[in-house]
Formats: structure tokens, C-alpha cells, sequence
């Protein structure tokens, strides 16, 4: 097989099932019936003489070969897209442009809310896909165009370009009502009472784990789970404490049923920040969603 023999639009289906584990997903994304996707896979299943994906429950798994593939596809097309938009301006009210963007799940819970109304308003054919990646990958992803930007406190994340979006601080989040929250503390007294508490973290959020490591806390730790998200049912139910973020957790209080302390927790300041790769600086769909989130995360 010569690259002569390969249509274009075969490697988007390619990189749109790769990316979306489902070839319904992947029609729908790049505006093709599935049938029509369904015969563009099967014309280059045969050209590459492999079955690139296999059924799997909830949609399809690449083969070892599709693994192989996808990173070289996925840089290709991003070099030509790059190279196609160079002139081309970008127009947020009558694009039909997907990004994709990394995010933890307590980054889309903060972010995404506002970042959506943003785009019904002012680009309402824009489409969003978040793409939660390990952090030793995220740069290679956008400097292949695998993801358009990055959300978060990310300092392992190097050799990007970045600005900074907001200030933040963890705390200590419990329910109302908790027998802790009886007694007015401060200062060193708060922190060394600490050891009262049972507290629940979460795997993938690293930091807040650190915090409870250096305070000596980890034989406190009575639950980890997998996603942030859940903890503040799991807060409210039980006398289990939380480390996080301060704006996340003032966002639940003000729903009621939650209390929030403030000890002078260690690694308790960071900032967050938008991360994008500088070989698609120049691109004016990436420059016009990055200033718009500039604007709205610092305005």
C-alpha cells in the first residue's frame, strides 16, 4: 500500500473513531450518516489490511495497529489544518469547529457551566469535547493537535504556553452541622485538631494527597474514589472531611449543607491555568476561544 491509495477523509474517520471509541459518535462528529461511515472504515480496513477497531461494550477498541497509527494520523492532520488556516478567518458565529480540551472532572464542574453559555452566545455552532488525559502526556497531545488546550493546576505540564486564569486554595470541606465545626479554632490549634477528622480523597488529584501526607493524616483517610465530583454526597451523608478547592467548595455551600475551615494547610495556594501548544499559537480558531476564555475566567 502507497499513501496515493489513501483518501484524506478515510484518516479523519480514522482519527474521529480512534478518539471517539464509537463509529456512531465519529459520523456524527464529521456530519456522515453511519452507513457512510461504516463503508469508510471498511474501504481502509482493507487498504491497511487490518481491523483497526473491534466491538467492545459501549462502542469499538483499536487494534494494536490502530494504536500504532493514530498518533502519526492524529500530527498529520493537525500539521494540515494548521497549514489550511493560516489565512483563513475565523468566525465564531457561522464555525461548526470542535475542540478538544483537557479537564479534570472537578475542572469541568468549574469551568464548563460558563465556558458553555459563552459559546451559545457568542458561537453557537462551536462543539467541545472534553479529553481527560495523564498529565506526562498532555504536551505531546498538543503539540500532535490530539487536544487544543488544557485547564488546571498542571505543574508537571512543561514546554507549553500558558497563562494563568485564576487563583485558588484548598481547604477543608465538611458537613453542616459536624461536630467539628462546634468549636471556634485557629491558627496552629486548627491545624493539629486536624487528627480528629476522617477524611475521603480522590485518587487523581494528587495534590490534595499530598497535603494529607505531609499533615501525617493518611492513617485518617477512611475512602478513596476515582472522581471528585462525588465527594460532597458523600461529605453530606457522613462526618468524612474533604481537601479542596475553595471556589468548588464555595459553590456547594451556597446550596446549603455544607461548612468550609480554613487551616493553613501546606501546597494550600495554586494557580490554574489555560495551557495550549505554541505550533497552533497562530490559529485563529484557537486564538479567538482562547482569548474569549481569558476574558471570561479573568473578567
Amino acid at each position: 500500500m502507497q499513501l496515493k491509495d489513501i483518501d484524506l477523509n478515510l484518516l479523519r474517520l480514522f482519527d474521529a473513531v480512534y478518539r471517539q471509541r464509537s463509529v456512531s459518535r465519529a459520523a456524527e462528529s464529521l456530519e456522515l450518516t453511519q452507513p457512510a461511515a461504516s463503508h469508510g472504515l471498511t474501504r481502509l480496513r482493507l487498504l491497511i489490511k487490518d481491523p483497526l477497531f473491534v466491538r467492545a461494550p459501549g462502542g469499538v477498541q483499536p487494534t494494536p495497529k490502530a494504536d500504532r497509527l493514530a498518533q502519526a494520523v492524529r500530527s498529520a492532520l493537525g500539521t494540515l489544518e494548521e497549514a489550511l488556516s493560516d489565512s483563513a478567518e475565523f468566525d465564531p458565529q457561522r464555525s461548526r469547529k470542535s475542540f478538544r480540551i483537557h479537564m479534570s472532572d472537578i475542572g469541568e464542574g468549574r469551568f464548563l457551566p460558563d465556558l458553555m453559555v459563552l459559546l451559545r452566545e457568542q458561537a453557537p455552532g462551536v462543539r467541545v469535547e472534553t479529553m481527560p488525559m495523564p498529565r506526562d502526556e498532555i504536551t505531546d497531545a498538543l503539540d500532535s493537535g490530539r487536544i487544543d488546550f488544557a485547564f488546571g493546576f498542571l505543574p508537571s505540564v512543561k514546554e507549553t504556553q500558558r497563562t494563568q486564569l485564576l487563583r485558588d486554595r484548598y481547604i477543608v470541606m465538611l458537613r453542616k452541622g459536624h461536630p467539628f465545626t462546634r468549636r471556634k479554632r485557629s491558627g496552629k490549634a486548627l491545624l493539629e485538631d486536624l487528627k480528629q477528622l476522617e477524611f475521603v480523597a480522590v485518587r487523581t488529584h494528587a495534590d490534595t494527597l499530598r497535603i494529607l501526607h505531609l499533615l501525617n493524616l493518611e492513617d485518617r483517610l477512611r475512602l478513596t474514589t476515582e472522581h471528585f465530583m462525588v465527594l460532597p454526597s458523600i461529605v453530606k451523608a457522613t462526618d468524612l472531611a474533604v481537601v479542596m478547592p475553595r471556589n468548588i467548595a464555595r459553590g456547594f455551600a451556597e446550596g446549603g449543607g455544607y461548612a468550609i475551615v480554613e487551616p493553613a494547610l501546606p501546597l494550600r495556594d495554586f494557580a490554574v491555568a489555560l495551557h495550549w501548544s505554541k505550533r497552533f499559537e497562530s490559529d485563529p480558531g484557537n486564538r479567538w476561544l482562547r482569548q474569549a476564555i481569558v476574558a471570561l475566567y479573568r473578567g
